[in-house]
């Protein structure tokens, strides 16, 4: 009878986390960050119809790098996970916090049991009633997640991209100010992003109830004064 052929545990982790790793960082960068009157979300998106940010609930986005159709996987989860939650306690007992704890747990299980981990990365953002309160959830691709304090950065050179951020951000920035600060963190010295080019969303206070709204490129150049 022949032996199975063993792979040391600390090995398959380490191959599942290189394999995930290298996987994420080819997809276009993504950063959120927190400005005066919200949360703002820009990501380079060449697809037209394929979305990396989306809304999840009233007060609540979702974004990600990686895969299209594990995101979309994610992003459907957890509009069922609030929905229901909402439905079954109230509407105010949605929250960043809990969602985000999900996504860890599910991620975490798959890159910890399947054979494939999920080749994404993503953040869970929360708009404050009041300035000071926004939150930013960072969750990994192995489920480890990061309780961000003023910005996120997703995906290739997200390490550069945050590096041109931590210079930069500032939570007192209008719109304008902040979405100049995030295109030239994503774009770098050495290239330009056209605005069609962007995918560009806002939690803002002044949107009511349900605070989040897409910027189109439009609106985007206006801003931009471009």
């Amino acid at each position: 009878m022949s032996m199975p052929f063993y792979v040391a545990p600390e090995q398959v982790m380490r191959d599942r986390a290189d394999y995930a790793r290298k996987n994420v960082a080819r997809g276009r960068p993504l950063v959120a960050c927190i400005y005066a009157d919200g949360i703002l979300m820009a990501a380079e998106n060449i697809n037209r119809r394929l979305r990396k940010i989306s809304e999840i609930y009233d007060r609540i986005a979702f974004a990600g790098v990686g895969k299209f159709n594990e995101l979309d996987q994610l992003r459907v989860a957890g509009v069922r996970h609030a929905d229901t939650k909402g439905y079954t306690y109230s509407r105010e007992d949605v929250d960043a916090r809990s969602l985000a704890n999900v996504y860890g747990a599910y991620l975490g299980q798959v890159f910890t049991h399947e054979m494939k981990p999920m080749e994404v990365e993503i953040v869970v953002a929360e708009l404050g009633h009041e300035p000071g309160q926004d939150s930013l959830y960072h969750i990994s691709f192995d489920g480890v997640m990061v309780d961000a304090e003023q910005f996120v950065a997703l995906g290739a050179e997200a390490e550069a991209v945050s590096e041109r951020m931590r210079e930069s951000v500032d939570a007192t920035d209008d719109l304008p100010t902040a979405l100049g600060k995030a295109l030239a963190a994503l774009s770098g010295p050495d290239r330009t992003i056209e605005r069609a080019d962007l995918e560009v969303a806002v939690l803002a206070r002044g949107n009511g109830r349900r605070a989040f709204r897409r910027i189109g490129p439009d609106e985007v150049g206006t801003l931009l004064g471009t």
